[in-house]
C-alpha cells in the first residue's frame, strides 16, 4: 500500500473509505514507534496532510477520527511493545517504516568526502577583530565534532593579515582561544597566528614570479577593472620572470606606495567568472600609520598577503584536508583551486553551508559591533543584546545548547531562518534538570503572617531533582514578600508553604493542604532575601529591575530557573541575569 501526495479535490458530500481509514491507522503507528509510544494527534494529522493534501478541507471529520487512533496506537505499543508494532508495519505498509528509517539516518552531521579516520585535519580561521559571534560558533562547532568524529585535528588559525579594513584587536586573541575552548569542549590541537608567518608566504610569491604564474601590477585598480570587464591583458602581464623578482623587490623596499603595485595570479582573462580573471594575492599597506597591534609585528612588513592567498598556502602548509565554510565562499575555492593547480598541490575537500538568520537579531557584523561598543552604543562585547558568545554564555547560554543547535542545523547549502526559541529549547534540556528554582520578588509589597507556628519552611531546591536538597526560608519576623501584582487576589496559596486569607498587609493561616483553587504565587521573607536586581533585555534595552532575591549559597554562573519568571543565571552577590522563559 502506498502512500503518496494527491491532488486536491474538494467534495462537499464526503466520509472517509478504507483506504483512508487504514492510512490514519498507519501513520498513527508510524508517530507512536517514532516516539516510543507516545504518539500525538497534532503531529499525526500534519503527517497525513502532507501525504495527501485533498484531505485538508476534511480536517474537522478526520481529527476524532485521528485522535482515536493515536490513542489506540499507544495503548497498543505499552501492551505489546514497539516491535509489535513494528511488525504490523512490517506487513501492511512498509514504505512508512522505511520512510522513518532513512529520515533517521540523515540526523546529524553528514559523512567528510574521502576522509579516512586519524587523518583529517580541519580548520577554524576567524580574523580577531573581536571576539567570537554567534555565527563564528558554526564555525567552531561543526569542524570540531568533524575532527573528533574522525580522530582528527582541528587547527585554530588567526587570519589577521587585514591591518586597515579589518584591522586586529589585540585583546581578540586570547578572548577567541578561550571561547574556542568553551565552544568545542577541548583544547584545539594547533594554533597558527598568519602574521607570524609572513616570510612563508614571500617565498610562495618568489616561486610564482619565478614559475610564470604571477606577476607583479602595476595598474590602478579601476584601471584592473576596465580590464576584467573587457577581458583583456592587462600589460604587466608582459614583464618577465626577471622583472616581476625586481618589482616584488620594490613592493617591499617601499619603492612603491599603498595602491601602486599588487602581486596577481596569472589566470585566465577570458574565464567566464570575472572574479577569478588575475586575482590579486599580495597588496602594499601602509604599516606605519596603521601599524598591526602586536608589537613583535607593528611595521615590520609592508606587503600583506590577502586572505585567499594566505588562507590557500596556509591551508597547503598545514596539511588540512577538508574545508567547511559558507557557500558566499565558493568564489575564494575557485581561486584557490587555480593557485592549487599552479604549484601543483592537491586542494582540500570542501563542503559549504548556507546563511543563517535568527529573527530577533538583524544584520550584526564583528566589525559594525565592535565600532558600535568604542561608539558607546553597547556597553561591551558582552552586553546582553549582541549576539556575541561572550553575552550568551554571560546570560546563561550552555555550550553544549550551542553545540546541539548547530549540529541539529547540520551542513545545508540552504538557507534557514529560525528563532531564538531553538536554541533556548536546547538550553532547557541542558539546564533543566540540575536549575535550582530561586525567587526573585519584582515590586515586592510585604505581609505579616498570622496564624503560623513555624520559623523554618522547607522548600524543594528542584521540584523533581531531590539530590538537590531543599531550600530553608527563615521566619523569625513572620513577614513575606509577594509580588505587587498578586496583592490583588484576597486568597493566595504561598507555593510550597500554605493557603492564606490576604487582609491589607496581612496574610492569616488557612491550612497546608490545599483548599481550594487559590492561585499559587512565589514568594520570600524578610530573614531570607537580599536586595537585588534582575537584569533583563526588553524592547532592545537593558532594565535592571530591583527587588527582593532569596537568600542563596549558589556560585556566579550556576544556571537557576527563577519562580514564575524563567530560566537565569547568577550574575554576582545580589544580582541575577534573565537568560529566557
Amino acid at each position: 500500500m502506498k502512500y503518496r501526495q494527491q491532488e486536491c479535490v474538494f467534495d462537499m458530500d464526503w466520509s472517509p473509505d478504507e483506504a483512508i481509514d487504514n492510512m490514519l491507522w498507519h501513520v498513527a503507528i508510524q508517530n507512536a514507534i517514532e516516539y516510543s509510544g507516545k504518539a500525538a494527534p497534532g503531529s499525526v494529522i500534519g503527517r497525513i496532510m502532507s501525504i495527501r493534501q485533498d484531505l485538508r478541507p476534511h480536517g474537522k471529520i478526520l481529527s476524532p477520527l485521528i485522535a482515536k487512533k493515536v490513542a489506540q496506537a499507544n495503548k497498543l505499543a505499552t501492551d505489546e511493545g514497539l516491535d509489535y508494532l513494528r511488525s504490523i508495519l512490517e506487513t501492511e505498509a512498509p514504505e512508512l517504516l522505511e520512510q522513518r528509517q532513512k529520515q533517521a539516518k540523515r540526523t546529524g552531521l553528514p559523512e567528510l568526502l574521502n576522509a579516512e579516520k586519524g587523518k583529517v585535519v580541519l580548520r577554524f580561521a576567524p580574523n580577531p577583530n573581536g571576539p567570537l559571534s554567534f555565527g563564528h560558533a558554526r564555525g567552531i562547532i561543526i569542524n570540531g565534532e568533524y575532527a573528533k568524529e574522525y580522530d582528527g585535528e582541528l587547527i585554530l588559525r588567526f587570519d589577521d593579515t587585514d591591518t586597515s579594513v579589518k584591522p586586529p584587536m589585540l585583546e581578540a586573541y586570547d578572548l577567541i582561544q578561550k571561547e574556542a575552548e568553551w565552544l568545542l569542549g577541548f583544547v584545539p590541537h594547533r594554533m597558527v597566528i598568519a602574521s607570524d608567518r609572513i616570510e612563508h608566504y614571500y617565498q610562495y610569491v618568489e616561486q610564482m614570479l619565478n614559475g610564470g604564474f604571477g606577476y607583479v601590477c602595476k595598474c590602478s585598480a579601476e584601471t584592473f577593472r576596465e580590464y576584467r570587464v573587457s577581458m583583456t591583458e592587462c600589460p604587466c602581464r608582459a614583464y618577465s620572470n626577471l622583472e616581476n623578482l625586481e618589482l616584488w623587490q620594490g613592493m617591499l623596499d617601499g619603492s612603491f606606495q599603498p595602491g601602486e603595485a599588487v602581486v596577481r595570479v596569472r589566470t585566465d582573462m577570458a574565464l567566464k567568472n570575472p572574479a577569478l580573471r588575475d586575482w590579486p594575492a599580495l597588496r602594499i599597506q601602509d604599516t606605519e600609520t596603521n601599524p598591526h597591534p602586536r608589537k613583535d609585528i607593528g611595521s615590520r612588513y609592508r606587503v600583506w598577503p590577502l586572505l585567499d592567498f594566505q588562507s590557500a598556502v596556509e591551508d597547503h602548509l598545514q596539511g588540512v584536508t577538508h574545508i567547511i565554510r559558507g557557500k558566499d565562499l565558493m568564489d575564494s575555492t575557485r581561486k584557490q583551486k587555480l593557485l592549487y593547480e599552479h604549484f601543483g598541490w592537491t586542494y582540500p575537500e570542501t563542503m559549504y553551508w548556507g546563511r543563517v538568520k535568527v529573527h530577533e537579531w538583524g544584520g550584526f557584523s564583528t566589525s559594525q559591533m565592535r565600532k558600535d561598543i568604542e561608539s558607546g552604543l553597547f556597553e561591551g562585547w558582552s552586553d546582553p543584546r549582541l549576539p556575541t558568545i561572550a553575552s550568551l554564555s554571560g546570560s546563561g547560554i550552555q555550550a553544549t545548547a550551542l553545540r546541539n543547535f548547530w549540529i541539529e542545523l547540520g551542513v545545508t547549502q540552504k538557507d534557514i531562518a529560525v528563532p531564538l526559541a531553538t536554541l533556548y529549547s536546547h538550553n532547557i534540556k541542558i539546564i533543566d534538570d540540575d536549575a535550582p528554582r530561586i525567587a526573585f520578588i519584582r515590586e515586592p509589597i510585604a505581609l505579616t503572617l498570622e496564624g503560623v507556628n513555624e520559623t523554618i519552611v522547607e522548600l524543594p531546591t528542584h521540584p523533581n531533582t531531590t539530590g538537590l536538597g531543599t531550600r530553608k526560608i527563615q521566619l523569625h519576623d513572620a513577614v513575606v514578600y509577594i509580588e505587587k501584582a498578586d496583592l490583588q487576589h484576597k486568597t493566595l496559596r504561598l507555593k510550597e508553604f500554605g493557603d492564606f486569607d490576604i487582609e491589607g498587609n496581612t496574610a492569616r493561616f488557612v491550612a497546608k493542604e490545599r483548599t481550594d483553587k487559590r492561585k499559587i504565587v512565589h514568594w520570600t521573607s524578610k530573614n531570607s532575601s537580599v536586595d537585588a536586581s534582575l537584569v533583563q533585555v526588553i524592547d532592545g534595552e537593558i532594565c535592571r529591575l530591583d527587588g527582593k532575591l532569596e537568600s542563596h549559597q549558589l556560585a556566579v554562573n550556576t544556571p537557576v530557573q527563577i519562580e514564575r519568571i524563567g530560566y537565569g543565571i547568577i550574575s554576582g552577590d545580589n544580582e541575577i541575569t534573565f537568560t529566557h522563559d
